[in-house]
């Protein structure tokens, strides 16, 4: 089965959330509607970055997936832009 990445750039967090529960109510969020591989949280260029690795049968499948998990993390915090990779042999790909 494909496996996929949602990477969501992460702003401040709203009033009452603590960090350490980001990445665990995004991973969450993917985990009700797929199998999750991986999660992270990154700092990238100066910027933090949550990754959730899934699997999904296509492209098709994996868009609402993302779409979720980046609406669970603006619930918890800013968000900036997000993209949907796809691993594709060694390589990822950007799908969205």
């Amino acid at each position: 089965m494909p496996s996929f990445r949602v990477i969501v750039a992460v702003g401040l967090l709203r009033p009452g959330i603590r960090a350490d529960a980001v990445l665990p109510a995004v991973a969450d969020a993917v985990a009700e509607r797929t199998v999750v591989e991986a999660s992270s949280v990154d700092v990238v260029a100066r910027e933090a970055r949550v990754t959730v690795r899934f699997t999904a049968d296509g492209v098709d499948d994996a868009i609402p997936v993302a779409e979720h998990a980046v609406a669970r993390l603006r619930e918890l915090a800013q968000t900036g832009p997000w993209r949907l990779t796809e691993r594709v042999g060694g390589r990822w790909f950007r799908r969205v």
